[in-house]
C-alpha cells in the first residue's frame, strides 16, 4: 500500500471514513475513546487537509487506512524525556491513526506505520514521535512492535476523555 496526501476533495471521504471507523470498531469506547465530534472533529481534519498533512490508504477504491502526519511537534511534546533533542521541525508526528475495521488483524496498521517511517526517512526527519491514551493497549502493541519506545506520560485533557494519561514514544530515525 501506499500513502496518498489528501486533498480538500477528499474532505467528506475522509470525515465518513473516521465516523465509519469509530462506529464499527469493537471495543472503542474501552481503547481509544474516539467520538466523532469530539475527537477527531471536523474542524481538526479539515486543518490536516488543508495544511497538506492528511493522508490515506485505499484498496479497489475504497479507504482502508488514514492518518495525520505533522512535520513538526508542538510545544505539549517539550517536557519528555526524549532520547534526543531535536528541533520542532525534525520530528515527524503521527495523529489519528486509525484502519478500517473489517481488515484488522491483517498487519495494515504495521504497513501504514512502516510507509510512514520510509515517508520520514525520505524528509529528513530524526524522529517519529507520537501519543496514546494509556489504555489504548492495541496502540501500544502495535508501536513497540514497529520499535517505538515509550518515553513518557502526560496527563492532558481531551474532549473526549477528560483529563488522562497519554504514553508518548518515539523512533529514532
Amino acid at each position: 500500500m501506499k500513502l496518498i496526501k489528501c486533498d480538500t476533495n477528499d474532505y467528506q471521504r475522509i470525515t465518513d471514513f473516521y465516523k465509519y471507523v469509530i462506529e464499527n470498531t469493537k471495543e472503542m469506547e474501552k481503547y481509544a475513546r474516539w467520538k466523532y465530534g469530539q475527537h477527531p472533529t471536523d474542524e481538526m481534519i479539515k486543518g490536516y487537509i488543508d495544511g497538506g498533512h492528511m493522508y490515506y490508504e485505499e484498496k479497489d477504491g475504497e479507504i482502508i487506512a488514514a492518518v495525520a502526519l505533522t512535520p513538526f511537534q508542538n510545544e505539549d511534546y517539550h517536557p519528555v524525556d526524549w532520547s534526543i533533542n531535536l528541533k520542532d521541525d525534525e520530528v515527524f508526528v503521527v495523529h489519528i491513526l486509525c484502519v478500517n475495521p473489517h481488515m484488522q488483524k491483517q498487519a495494515l496498521a504495521k504497513d501504514t506505520m512502516d510507509e510512514i517511517v520510509q515517508m520520514a526517512k525520505i524528509m529528513g526527519m530524526k524522529a517519529i514521535r507520537l501519543d496514546a491514551l494509556c489504555c489504548n493497549k492495541p496502540a501500544h502493541k502495535l508501536y513497540e512492535k514497529c520499535g517505538f519506545i515509550k518515553r513518557g506520560i502526560q496527563n492532558w485533557y481531551a474532549d473526549n476523555a477528560g483529563w488522562i494519561d497519554f504514553f508518548l514514544y518515539e523512533l529514532v530515525l
